[in-house]
C-alpha cells in the first residue's frame, strides 16, 4: 500500500535514562477502570488522567537524540538510510499512550435493534451502533452476497467497487448510487482479489483468474496448487500465495498482452496467507508461523523470522517498518537492525486472534492502523502509540478491508459490505 502526501511524522526516541519522576508522581499510579471507561469509585485512589510524558533524553555529546525516524512518512514507502550514528536499541516511541482516550464503552452490538426492535431505545445498555469512536461515520452498507466476502477491489480511477466471495462470485457495484451492476460466476470460492492499474485479479482454487477493467480482456494463470490465498504486485511482478506453500510470479509481456510464468518461490512448508511489498523486499506469512523475506532483485529468501506461535495472518508495509498480525493474538512491529537484519522492536497484544491489517491516514493526515479480529471486529489505532480511536462491529469476521481515496475505507461484513468515511477536520479560526 502506497499512500503519498500527509504530514511527517515526528517521534520520541528514547534512548537514554528517562528523567527521574518527580515526588508527585513517582508513587502514583493510573486507574486501571478509568482507562477501560467504566471506573466506578468515588473517591478513587488511583489517577484519572494519563501521567505526564518526559522530555527527550540527551545523547552523550549533550545533545537532544533524533526525533524523526524517517525522511518518508507513508505505508510501503522505501526503506530508510542508516547513518553512522543510527541508534539501534529501538526504544523508541511504539505504544506510547497519546492524547487520546481509549474509547470502551458496553461493547456489543444489540441483537434486538439489529432485527429492528429494541424497545430500550436510548436506555439500552447495548450498542445501538456498528462503530465505537469519533471522526469517522457509516455511509453505507450493501449487501447481496450468499456467503461472506474474502475481497474488495477499487481500480484506480473507475467508478465500480469490486467484491469477491466464498459463494463463488465476484459483484461489480457502482460507487455512485451503490447498485450492483453485475455478477460474475467463477466456479470457486474467492481466496483473495486485488487491483493493479486497469487489472482485477481474483484468487480461486488451482487459478488466479486477470480482467482487463478498461478492455474487458479476461486471462486464466495457471499454476496454483489449491486454494490462492493472498497476491501482491512488486517489481512488475505478480505474486500469489498458495495453498501448498509456493509463491508463484508472473510477469507481463506487453507484445502477446498475457502474463507468463517468471518464477517459482519455495521455503514455507505449509499455506502461505499472506503477502506485502516493501523497501525491495517481499514478506510471505505462512499457516507455517514463520514469516520469509525474499529480495525482489534476484527472489531469494534472506531471512525467516519464526517469532509468531500461529498463522501470520497479515501484513503491512509502514514507513521502515514491518507490520505483522497472527491468531497468536499479537501484532509485532520489525524493524531492521545495522546488517539488514530484522528483528521485533514492539509486541501489541490483542485479546483475540488477528485477521487482517490496512493502513491509512485519517482526515487530518495522522497514519491509522486498522486491525481485524476473529471477535467480529475491527479496531482502530493511531501509528505508533496503538492509542485506540475506534472498534467496528460486524455480524460476522472481517475477512477483507480496502482503503479508497478521499478518506474512504471498505469493511467486509457477512454478505455484504461497509462503506466508512472520515470526517473532514472541524476549521478553527
Amino acid at each position: 500500500m502506497d499512500l503519498d502526501g500527509g504530514n511527517r511524522r515526528v517521534f520520541n526516541r528514547l534512548g537514554g535514562p528517562s528523567a527521574a519522576p518527580t515526588d508527585s508522581s513517582k508513587h502514583q499510579k493510573v486507574c486501571y477502570h478509568w482507562r477501560a471507561g467504566k471506573c466506578t469509585r468515588l473517591p478513587c485512589p488511583f489517577l484519572h488522567h494519563e501521567l505526564p510524558h518526559h522530555s527527550a533524553p540527551a545523547t552523550a555529546n549533550g545533545s537532544v537524540a533524533p526525533k524523526r525516524f524517517a525522511d518518508d512518512s507513508g505505508f510501503s514507502g522505501p526503506a530508510p538510510r542508516r547513518g553512522p550514528n543510527f541508534n539501534n536499541n529501538h526504544n523508541n516511541s511504539w505504544g506510547r499512550m497519546g492524547a487520546n482516550k481509549v474509547v470502551r464503552k458496553t461493547e456489543k452490538v444489540c441483537n434486538y435493534w439489529v432485527q429492528g426492535n429494541c424497545n430500550y431505545g436510548d436506555k439500552c445498555r447495548f450498542l445501538h451502533s456498528w462503530s465505537l469512536g469519533d471522526g469517522f461515520t457509516m455511509l453505507n452498507h450493501l449487501d447481496g452476497h450468499q456467503k461472506v466476502v474474502s475481497g474488495i477491489a477499487l481500480p484506480a480511477g473507475m467508478d465500480k467497487l469490486y467484491t469477491g466471495s466464498k459463494d463463488e462470485t465476484v459483484r461489480a457495484w457502482d460507487t455512485n448510487s451503490g447498485q450492483c451492476m453485475g455478477v460474475i460466476n467463477l466456479g470457486g470460492e474467492v481466496g483473495c482479489m486485488i487491483s493493479e492499474g486497469p487489472w482485477l485479479f481474483v484468487g480461486i482454487p488451482n487459478v488466479v483468474k486477470a480482467w482487463n477493467t478498461q478492455t474487458n480482456q479476461e486471462l486464466s494463470l495457471s499454476g496454483p496448487v489449491g486454494q490462492v490465498y493472498t497476491m501482491v504486485v512488486g517489481n512488475d511482478l505478480l505474486f500469489a500465495g498458495t495453498q501448498d506453500g509456493t509463491i508463484l510470479a508472473w510477469k507481463f509481456n506487453a507484445v502477446t498482452n498475457s502474463f507468463e510464468p517468471a518464477a517459482s518461490l519455495k521455503g514455507h512448508t505449509l499455506a502461505v496467507v499472506s503477502l506485502v511489498v516493501g523497501a525491495n523486499r517481499l514478506y510471505s506469512g505462512s499457516m507455517d508461523h514463520s514469516i520469509k523475506v525474499w529480495s525482489l532483485e534476484t527472489l531469494q529468501c534472506l531471512q525467516t523470522l519464526t517469532e509468531h506461535t500461529n498463522v501470520v495472518m497479515s501484513l503491512l508495509c509502514w514507513e521502515q517498518f514491518l507490520l505483522s498480525c497472527s491468531l497468536d493474538q499479537t501484532i509485532k512491529v520489525w524493524v531492521a537492525t545495522e546488517n539488514g537484519n530484522l528483528e521485533v522492536t514492539f509486541t501489541h497484544n490483542e485479546d483475540h486472534g488477528l485477521l487482517n491489517l490496512r493502513g491509512m491516514h485519517d482526515s487530518e493526515s495522522k497514519p491509522v492502523l486498522l486491525c481485524a479480529c476473529n471477535d467480529k471486529s475491527v479496531r482502530l489505532y493511531d501509528l505508533p502509540s496503538f492509542s485506540e480511536r475506534g472498534k467496528i462491529f460486524a455480524k460476522q469476521d472481517i475477512r477483507a478491508i480496502e482503503v479508497g481515496p478521499g478518506g474512504l475505507f471498505f469493511t467486509g461484513d457477512g454478505t455484504g459490505f461497509r462503506v466508512w468515511k472520515w470526517a473532514e477536520p472541524i476549521a478553527t479560526s
